[in-house]
């Protein structure tokens, strides 16, 4: 069983504490530290270098957005899962523009709250559900920089990229389509080399603001 290290940062201790005892209930979790402003997070960040972190967006001296840029300019592998209280599009927007790999409301079940963590340290999105469908209306429109005619998508790349875009991960795109999941890593390997993206959250964003959806 692989041990998943967290980070957790927010500028209310009882918010810090009360996530930790609720993480340290699964065995494949370990918080490793805690932050409570935005230039603690990333100092936590570079020295303790967790897998997850889940980062509030207001917090004191630099705020989450901020640190959250600053992480992702820094190269850090850490996968950030943004927990806040606010449903605003705009935040959502801008988190996951900038590389966030996940987004959730503080009033998630503690369910939501363990699939997005560990959907975050496989590297695959997730946004909860209710917000999910505003992330789409913002991008779901036919527009954005169009791949060369010499990296066109073939038909099944296609396919599994409409998949990645409605989150599901390698095993599941197999099932769906009644293919190994090897072929399924190698179509993705693929895909994010024709539409220049890193991962499957960019490779989303990307399906949305292309109008690839079923």
């Amino acid at each position: 069983m692989n041990i998943i290290s967290i980070l957790i940062a927010d500028d209310h201790s009882i918010v810090r504490e009360g996530l930790k005892q609720l993480l340290d209930l699964e065995e494949d979790f370990r918080v490793v530290g805690q932050a409570s402003n935005g230039v603690e997070t990333i100092e936590q960040v570079r020295q303790l270098q967790p897998d997850v972190l889940l980062l509030d967006i207001n917090m004191p001296i630099m705020n989450g957005i901020n640190a959250l840029r600053r992480i992702k300019e820094e190269g850090f592998s850490t996968n950030v899962v943004i927990l806040t209280l606010h449903e605003d599009r705009e935040y959502l927007i801008e988190t996951m523009q900038i590389g966030a790999t996940g987004y959730i409301l503080k009033d998630s079940d503690s369910a939501t709250l363990y699939k997005a963590i560990r959907d975050a340290y496989k590297g695959e999105s997730y946004i909860q559900p209710k917000l999910a469908a505003e992330f789409v209306k913002e991008f779901n429109k036919p527009k954005g920089i169009k791949i060369k005619p010499e990296n066109e998508l073939t038909q099944r790349e296609y396919e599994v990229l409409m998949l990645i875009a409605d989150g599901h991960n390698n095993k599941e795109i197999a099932e769906l389509l009644f293919i190994s999941e090897k072929t399924v890593k190698n179509h993705v390997s693929n895909i994010f080399k024709k539409i220049n993206v890193n991962d499957r959250t960019q490779a989303a964003i990307y399906a949305f603001k292309n109008n690839i959806n079923r």
